[in-house]
């Protein structure tokens, strides 16, 4: 993929100021294409974020604080960045319960922020790319949202429902020069997984490797994490032309979890 690939289109990801956001943002960047990145905070570091991408990259970039839970800020978010060429639906978060005893408030949440805001982003989106004539919609979903795991009802629930949708976005605009794909990863080694590995060690009285392998990545056969340097290399390629006649469909980047 040249470098120039993506100059003159917009890409807005939201809940991307850290992770598999912020790798998805800093990949499409490298490749040309102008960046809004997003979370519901509105810190010097969050702006200071974004002009290190714009001098990182020699590309425009810009923070815009907007809460991913209320659909007003969604769709805010679309036009306060004058419309997009790329939308990437990243926002999520996460709480493990069992049915029976999954807080209500958290369950909205999640279902909110992992699947209601990209219904939200998506809409707002469209237009600008019916009207241009070319656009990407990229759903994160997860291997969640392809098969289940016990305790995870609202964000199994949540990643479902973003396949559903990107289905059907993808039917919505086929023949216009619209493709609207999910990607579907496993675990992936972020700050926040980073950070829960000293934990599970003391939890399970494991070394770093053993529960690493043994404990988070039980289901991913690979027994490696995916990287958000992999996931961002999925996204740009979704963008490129080679992807033009890939639409309505999931990649899973999970280490053969879904082939299980």
């Amino acid at each position: 993929m040249s470098d120039a690939t993506l100059r003159g289109k917009r890409a807005i990801v939201t809940g991307s100021n850290s992770g598999i956001g912020l790798g998805v943002a800093e990949a499409l960047a490298a490749v040309g294409a102008e960046v809004v990145i997003n979370s519901f905070t509105d810190r010097d570091e969050d702006h200071a974020l974004a002009k290190e991408l714009a001098d990182r990259h020699g590309v425009a970039a810009r923070y815009i604080a907007a809460d991913m839970s209320k659909p007003a800020d969604c769709r805010a978010l679309v036009e306060k960045a004058g419309g997009c060429d790329i939308l990437v639906n990243n926002a999520g978060i996460q709480h493990v319960a069992r049915i029976e005893e999954f807080p209500r408030d958290k369950w909205d949440a999640i279902i909110a922020i992992n699947m209601n805001s990209a219904f939200h982003t998506t809409a707002a989106a469209l237009p600008g790319m019916y009207a241009a004539g070319w656009g990407r919609v990229i759903n994160i979903a997860s291997a969640h949202g392809l098969t289940a795991s016990p305790y995870k009802s609202a964000y199994v629930a949540a990643k479902h429902g973003v396949v559903g949708l990107t289905k059907v976005t993808a039917l919505e605009a086929a023949g216009k020069g619209i493709t609207a794909n999910a990607i579907c990863p496993g675990y992936v080694l972020t700050p926040l997984v980073e950070a829960q590995i000293p934990d599970q060690m003391k939890t399970h009285d494991m070394d770093r490797e053993t529960v690493i392998r043994e404990v988070m990545l039980q289901r991913q056969p690979s027994k490696q994490f995916a990287t958000v340097e992999q996931i961002g290399g999925t996204a740009v390629f979704l963008c490129s032309e080679a992807a033009a006649q890939i639409t309505g469909t999931t990649i899973s980047v999970d280490g053969g979890w879904t082939a299980l």
